[in-house]
């Protein structure tokens, strides 16, 4: 544990190295799932290239990202990791529901240190028991965070969670388990199949069934009094074919409505 808590020490630290990059003047303002972040990096520089307008991207916990636009912060576009905190957005009118689109699904996997990665047939399988060891499960918060949610309730339905309960490490988001399980730092963890694929450090040890957790959707929507050029333009190349390709090639799957 105090292991774990050395290593989310340092990554706050790096973390606040890139507010500063994101609180540089911009043309469009994008609050989106951390999951997103390696597609988004890539569709923000094209997009960029293409058109002249500047992007920045604010990745975090969609739950975090959705009180932040509640309480007004300056968000032109929000693309969260599950329908649930853009319908609290939407409650609060503080999207425009015409806007709204699913754009994007995904996967949760379990995953593992790949030096230390083991050979499991299944979640029933007692090696994944024998995987966490005296170790933590690594995965974001279980109550707030969509890659929590998703994993708890897998858990739940797969009978695992009772025992699994007291070894979970909770993370601000999905990225900050994938980077524990990178660096050895927890044995286990649950994150997207996107996540796993954009780190070679894991390993992945099983897919969770899909009737185990609600279909994982990314919806995407412009903020209340979000407007201009820019943002209409970035608004409608996340949609388009070179954004579609990225995210393809970054593991998710495009919702085509």
């Amino acid at each position: 544990m105090f292991r774990i808590r050395c290593f989310l020490a340092a990554l706050i630290c790096l973390s606040g190295l890139g507010l500063a990059k994101t609180a540089l003047a911009a043309d469009v303002t994008v609050f989106a799932a951390a999951s997103l972040k390696t597609a988004l990096d890539e569709i923000s520089a094209k997009f960029e290239a293409d058109t002249g307008h500047r992007t920045a991207l604010s990745l975090a916990g969609s739950s975090l990202l959705a009180r932040q636009i509640a309480l007004g912060a300056p968000a032109d576009i929000y693309l969260p990791a599950s329908p649930d905190w853009m319908d609290y957005l939407q409650d609060q009118n503080r999207i425009v529901p015409s806007s709204r689109r699913d754009l994007l699904g995904n996967r949760l996997v379990l995953v593992a240190p790949k030096q230390s990665a083991r050979i499991i047939t299944g979640f029933e399988d007692p090696v994944l028991f024998d995987q966490l060891g005296q170790g933590k499960l690594a995965m974001a918060l279980v109550e707030a965070v969509p890659a929590g949610i998703y994993g708890k309730s897998a858990f739940e339905t797969l009978g695992l969670w009772p025992d699994l309960a007291s070894h979970i490490a909770q993370t601000d988001n999905v990225r900050v388990a994938l980077a524990l399980v990178a660096a050895g730092a927890a044995p286990l963890g649950v994150v997207y199949a996107s996540d796993a694929q954009a780190e070679p450090r894991v390993s992945v040890l099983a897919e969770f069934p899909a009737h185990s957790h609600a279909p994982i959707r990314y919806p995407l929507a412009k903020v209340q009094g979000a407007g201009g050029p820019a943002v209409e333009a970035f608004y409608s190349y996340l949609q388009g074919p070179e954004a579609r390709d990225a995210f393809v090639s970054a593991g998710f799957d495009v919702i085509a409505e």
